[in-house]
Formats: C-alpha cells, sequence, structure tokens
C-alpha cells in the first residue's frame, strides 16, 4: 500500500490549504511530491515568509491506532482479492496444460473452442485485477474511505496549530526527500499528536 502525504501551504489569499497524495512507491508519483516540495520551499523564500514549520507524517501516522487498523483492513481485503485474481489464473493454466495434453486428439473445431476459453478465462482473471487493484480499483477506494477520515483530522490539527503559532508553511518532512537539514526545533509532529490526543 502507498503512503499518506500531504503538504499545507498558503494560496494567494493566504489562506492555508493543502496538497494530498496517496504514495505508490514508484519512481513518478514520488519525483512529484519532491518536486512539490521544492516548489514550497521556493515559494516559502521568495514570497518572504517568515515562519514555517515541518510534520513528519509517517512519524505520526504510525503512532494512531486508527490508522494500523485501516491498515489491517487493507491488507486482509488485498490478501482475499489477490486470492481470487490467483484461483482464475490457475484455471486458466489448468485450461491450457489440458489443451496441450488433448490437442492431438481433437479436431480444428474443438482446439479453436478450448483455445477461446483459455483466452476468455485469462482475460477475465486480468479484468478481476484490473477491478481490484488497478489505479480507480476496489482497493484504492477502500483506502481512500479508510484513510480519509485519518488525513482531515491530522489536517485540522496542523491547521489549528499553524493559525495558533502564525505558520505559513508546513512541510512534510517524510515526502521532501531532497531536505538536506532541518532544525528539529521546526518539527511540529508531537505538537500535532498531543493535539489528536495521543501522547508520543
Amino acid at each position: 500500500m502507498g503512503a499518506v502525504r500531504y503538504i499545507l501551504f498558503l494560496d494567494r489569499n493566504f489562506n492555508l490549504t493543502r496538497k494530498t497524495v496517496i504514495l505508490k512507491e514508484n519512481g513518478s508519483i514520488m519525483k512529484k511530491m519532491i518536486s512539490i516540495a521544492a516548489m514550497v520551499l521556493f515559494f516559502c523564500i521568495t514570497a518572504g515568509a517568515q515562519k514555517f514549520a515541518l510534520v513528519d507524517m509517517e512519524y505520526i501516522l504510525n503512532r494512531i491506532p486508527a490508522y494500523e487498523r485501516a491498515n489491517e483492513q487493507l491488507n486482509q481485503f488485498s490478501k482475499r482479492w489477490q486470492a481470487e485474481v490467483e484461483a482464475l489464473n490457475l484455471e486458466a493454466q489448468t485450461l491450457y496444460k489440458n489443451y496441450q495434453n488433448e490437442s492431438l486428439f481433437l479436431s480444428e473445431e474443438q482446439k479453436a473452442k478450448k483455445e477461446e476459453e483459455i483466452v476468455a478465462k485469462e482475460k477475465q482473471a486480468s479484468e478481476l485485477k484490473r477491478q481490484y487493484f488497478g489505479p480507480d480499483g476496489e482497493l484504492y477506494k477502500k483506502q481512500e474511505s479508510l484513510m480519509a477520515p485519518i488525513q482531515d483530522e491530522i489536517y485540522e490539527a496542523i491547521k489549528q496549530i499553524s493559525e495558533a503559532d502564525g505558520y505559513q508553511v508546513v512541510i512534510d518532512r517524510s515526502s521532501a526527500s531532497s531536505m538536506i537539514y532541518a532544525s528539529p526545533k521546526i518539527d511540529i509532529s508531537n505538537e500535532v499528536l498531543k493535539k489528536l490526543g495521543y501522547s508520543n
């Protein structure tokens, strides 16, 4: 499962907003997140923002029981759906092996029929895999529904802290891998956890 990432920043009207991304650990999405983090830092400097903070979303999420429960549910769904896909793939493989063993004794018409059955079964497996694990598949939708309430709570906590302490920009340090150094003094992760009612 991908990791949850979001960045808080000021829009043109100086209202605190956020960008939310659920990362799949691949290069393209990661590069986009790094670029966003770099742009936010650039904005912070060029816009003359005097006060900003960091949060570590991985650190925060790993200390929230609801996040662990959501992950466990997602793992259960993933395993169950993967088993269904593998079962169809196994059926397709069995059909193909039977076809190979029987091909010498089959007429051209019978061969064509069995080949169609194999292709249909493979297509069924592929379609089920796409339905469950595709970009807009059931696993993604389930992840969104389980994680959204947690994300919203964290976002509101960060927003309240930012407005109270005057932070113009809040960056997720676990996404900004291009960041070379940041003082622990500007990391408000523990404050966020405290705001949410969790001790570090």
